[in-house]
This record gives structure tokens, C-alpha cells and sequence, in this order.
């Protein structure tokens, strides 16, 4: 991948503001299990960073996918894990089927604001019984009187406290589980509508929650595209949200393997820094050589999408590794670390907290490897 002035600038752009807007706020918004979205979204929005790749008639910058991908890279320089975690469902999550199938009125009406940072969008795919199979959701979304009347509820929803709005699928008919399904932007302060906080393990900083939809109520033009194309849409917004986790891993891994150098280097044991020991920093030089190579296939498989090529394969190649990777480089930056590595404050802990999710979120580990093994042709005759 091919980096402009404009790339470089949005990548600067953006690791000043994690400085200034972001990184000093980390322990107070990980306390509160909570930060302040409209804030810190406004203030993106004003910078011009949360429509880069959508259309300038919406408010967008009207460039390629790639520059979100240095943006979110640039994410990565944050000192945790959820406040990157809840931009990119904003710009990368619940956005793209809305600006690319939805109608003029609909993006006048929820992108615009959404790219001005003037709402949060939320995403409203998983359920309790129906994570990373998305095909098995149960919500229902069914027309009367001109409306859709929704009925069921989302669980593990990013933002879901704080958004304005969600990208919502839902079961719009009867029939194949692929076909029957829809996106709707449902408001979230439409009645009906009952929000419980999730406590969580890491990513504190962004608000989860689970959504209870009894008969609300949204008009018919809130439909994305057709009708029962819902599942169709999100597999394409996924292969953007896969690729928006790789992008904002990176910079993060590399941060942590430089503070595990530079303490490693000062902490003595036996008469010598823990560096000088082989077994550390010939570690490190491996994290470090796989941390290159997540990069490498992650820009491959930017580059070939913006060239209008599938990359199904390659994005889901590129989150599997991703899931797996910030937990080996967390958790083995941590050892180096000692009992230090084992207290709350610490940033390796923070990340240690923070990277678990990755391997579930967005589609599980498991889930990758089904996708890579059919599109390899290695499934068993009869598998999914």
C-alpha cells in the first residue's frame, strides 16, 4: 500500500488528537466504565476524520478505504483498548451499508449527522443465542400500517448506551435465514426501547449494552436497500470492520513491545538488565517480526479491496492473526514484566484486559477459520 502526503497527514492528524483528546482521560473513562462519545466524536467530526471514504454530498471526504485504515492504525496509539474500539463502530461498523445501499433521504437524515460527529451510531447484529452466527438472530421486524414493528433484543452492543441511532438487523419474513433478514436504522430513543449495561472484563472505556425492542415502532423508509438483503449487507460491512481491527492493532503492539524493551532494559536481575538476557530479547525480535507481518498482509488485503477485488480470505486471514497476536504480545510483554505486569495500572495489563476480546468480537477465531477453510475448499463435503 502506497502512503500519500494525505495519508501521512491523517495519520499525524489523528495520533495528536489520541495525545491531546484521548490518552490523558484513559484512567478517569476506565473508572467510569464509560466515556463521554458525543465529546470526543464531535471533536473528530470537526476535524473532518469520520466520513474520510464516504461521500462528499454527506459531509464525507470522499476518499478510499485505505485512508480509514491509517486512521484507524492510528487509533492505535491510544492507551486502551475501548475508545478506538467505539470510533471505529461508528466510522466502520454501522456506517458503511447505510452510505452505500441506503436512500439520499435516509443519509441525509443519519449519516450526515453521524459524520459530523452530531450522533453516534451503534450496531445492533449480535443477540444471546446468535453471536458470530449471524444467520441465527431472532429479532423481528414486521411491517404494519406502513411501519416496522420491532421485537426482540441485541446483546453486547457497542455504544448501545449512548448511540442515537442503530444499525439493526432483523428478520423482516419468514424463509432462508440468508434472505429473510434486513438492516434498519431503528432511533434509539424510539419507545419501546429498554438499554441494560454489560460489565466487562477490558475495553471499560466504551459503553456495552444489551437492547430490548417491545413493538417499536420505525417508519418503512428507515429500511437499508431491499428487503431481505440485511445479511448480504452485513457480510460486507464486516469485511470493512475486520480489516478497521487489524488497522488499529498494530500501532498498539508496537507500543508495547518498545515500553517492554526500554523497562526491560533498566530492570536489573542477577547483576543484568532483563534485556541482556537471550530468551527476552530474542522473543521480542519475534513479536516484533510478527507484528510486520500482520502489517504487510493487513495493507495487502487494503490495497486489493480498494481495487474493487474480494478479500474475504485475506480480511479474515488478517482478524484471525490479529485476535491471536495482541493476546501473545500482551501477554508475553506481561511476563517480562514481573509482578509489575500484574497490577491494574499497568499498560501491559491494560492491554492484557483489552486484547481478549478481539478473538471473539467481529466474528470469533472459530468463525475465521470456517470462512479461510471454505474459500480454501478444505471443508468437509456437507460442512458450513
Amino acid at each position: 500500500m502506497k502512503f500519500t502526503p494525505e495519508h501521512r497527514a491523517i495519520s499525524d492528524t489523528i495520533s495528536k488528537f489520541v495525545a491531546k483528546e484521548i490518552n490523558p482521560y484513559v484512567p478517569e473513562w476506565e473508572a467510569a466504565e464509560i466515556y463521554p462519545a458525543h465529546e470526543v466524536l464531535k471533536k473528530l467530526g470537526n476535524l473532518g476524520m469520520l466520513g474520510l471514504k464516504y461521500p462528499e454530498e454527506f459531509g464525507g471526504a470522499g476518499l478510499d478505504f485505505s485512508y480509514s485504515m491509517v486512521m484507524a492504525e492510528a487509533l492505535g496509539g491510544a492507551a486502551c483498548g475501548g475508545v478506538p474500539m467505539s470510533i471505529g463502530v461508528h466510522t466502520d461498523m454501522c456506517t458503511p451499508a447505510l452510505a452505500r445501499f441506503g436512500s439520499d433521504e435516509l443519509r441525509r437524515e443519519w449519516l450526515v449527522p453521524a459524520i459530523a460527529g452530531d450522533m453516534v451510531g451503534c450496531l445492533g447484529v449480535s443477540e444471546a443465542g446468535g453471536g458470530s452466527d449471524v444467520a441465527a438472530v431472532k429479532t423481528t421486524a414486521r411491517l404494519v400500517d406502513g411501519d416496522y414493528v420491532i421485537n426482540g433484543s441485541k446483546m453486547w452492543i457497542t455504544n448501545g448506551l449512548q448511540a442515537d441511532w442503530c444499525c439493526l438487523l432483523a428478520n423482516t419474513s419468514e424463509g432462508s435465514p440468508h434472505k429473510n433478514k434486513s438492516l434498519i436504522i431503528v432511533p434509539m430513543d424510539a419507545a419501546g426501547i429498554t438499554k441494560q449495561k454489560i460489565k466487562k472484563i477490558g475495553m471499560n472505556s466504551s459503553d456495552t449494552a444489551q437492547l430490548f425492542f417491545d413493538n417499536v415502532r420505525v417508519p418503512k423508509k428507515n429500511l437499508i436497500g431491499q428487503e431481505g438483503m440485511g445479511f448480504a449487507f452485513q457480510m460486507l460491512q464486516f469485511q470493512e470492520e475486520r480489516l478497521f481491527g487489524a488497522a488499529s492493532s498494530l500501532k498498539g503492539m508496537d507500543i508495547l513491545i518498545d515500553q517492554t524493551i526500554e523497562y526491560t532494559r533498566q530492570r536489573k536481575t542477577f547483576g543484568k538488565s532483563v534485556l541482556d538476557n537471550q530468551v527476552v530479547h530474542f522473543r521480542l525480535a519475534e513479536l516484533r517480526t510478527e507484528v510486520e507481518a500482520l502489517r504487510a498482509l493487513t495493507y495487502q488485503a487494503v490495497e486489493l479491496y480498494v481495487g474493487g477485488k474480494d478479500v474475504t480470505k485475506l480480511a479474515s486471514m488478517a482478524k484471525l492473526k490479529c485476535g491471536r497476536l495482541v493476546r501473545e504480545v500482551a501477554d508475553s510483554c506481561l511476563q517480562y514484566w514481573g509482578g509489575m505486569g500484574f497490577t491494574w495500572d499497568n499498560p501491559i495489563s491494560q492491554a492484557y484486559r483489552d486484547s481478549r476480546l478481539v478473538s471473539i468480537g467481529g466474528g470469533a477465531d472459530e468463525i475465521m477459520l470456517g470462512i479461510i477453510c471454505k474459500l480454501e475448499g478444505t471443508l468437509p463435503k456437507g460442512a458450513h
